[in-house]
């Protein structure tokens, strides 16, 4: 299906989405983020779709976050980018609410992730920064608070302190910064970011996808609960009670003794 305001691209295993508003940095309002829903449904629903790769469109912007304009045009009455209604239930850029997407996201920053733009490069499960990437929530700035999940999430993937900072100043932190917090895997030119990505994304798919989805799912809920409890459930999980009970189960530990590459199925 061809969207407006997003690319979607599915090459072998790999889903590539690209946000499509680049002259205004790819902030997205409502119809976008609608978009961008459909997206990822598709991609949870696409049992050959093993992975996805999300970046902005153009040399300057992941995405600039809420579209100010269109926020403003609501309250005028002219709803600008708003002909589908204004809840997304899934979430800003159909993401940062959905806790049941257990295939794994690779964020490809390629310059400016300032608000829901920072949200949503959070909610991936692994960052790849170009050397010009920005991360900010600046909504305090504006009468904002960043409540898809970016006053929620940052503080568990960074120190506190560090997080309260950025989060009640609405200062930004460049790529290298992030990097040293931890907040990104990996920091590149900018011209080698989509094939780091890419190169991510190929050795994530060296291994077994059904158990890549049953660690994180594990390692997220995990999160949640004490130490005990978390170790104590085991694979008392539904998406790796699916692996143990699949044929992926008996590939790999078979493809290892014969010396060879395995050959998953993910069924």
């Amino acid at each position: 299906m061809v969207y407006d305001f997003v690319i979607y691209e599915k090459v072998q295993h790999i889903a590539y989405v690209t946000i499509n508003r680049p002259e205004v940095l790819n902030a997205l309002h409502p119809d976008a983020s609608h978009e961008m829903a459909e997206v990822w449904d598709d991609f949870a629903n696409d049992e050959n779709l093993w992975i996805a790769i999300l970046t902005g469109s153009g040399s300057r912007g992941f995405s600039a976050g809420n579209d100010l304009k269109a926020t403003a045009s609501r309250n005028d009455g002219s709803n600008v980018g708003n002909t589908r209604g204004i809840q997304v239930q899934s979430g800003f850029g159909g993401l940062t609410n959905r806790f049941d997407l257990h295939k794994p996201i690779i964020g490809a920053v390629n310059g400016w992730a300032m608000g829901g733009g920072c949200e949503l490069a959070l909610a991936c499960d692994i960052l790849i920064a170009s050397e010009q990437a920005r991360f900010g929530l600046p909504e305090p700035r504006v009468g904002l608070a960043a409540l898809a999940g970016g006053v929620h999430r940052l503080p568990r993937h960074i120190p506190l302190k560090i997080a309260m900072g950025m989060i009640l100043t609405g200062k930004n932190i460049d790529a290298h910064e992030a990097y040293r917090w931890g907040l990104v895997n990996e920091v590149v030119a900018h011209e080698d970011l989509m094939s780091t990505a890419e190169k991510w994304a190929l050795e994530i798919m060296e291994c077994a996808p059904l158990s890549v989805r049953g660690s994180k799912e594990a390692a997220l809920k995990g999160l949640d609960v004490p130490l005990w409890s978390a170790i104590g459930a085991g694979n008392n999980f539904p998406v790796l009670q699916k692996h143990f009970a699949s044929e992926d189960r008996i590939e790999g530990p078979r493809a290892f003794a014969d010396k060879r590459k395995p050959n998953w199925k993910a069924m």
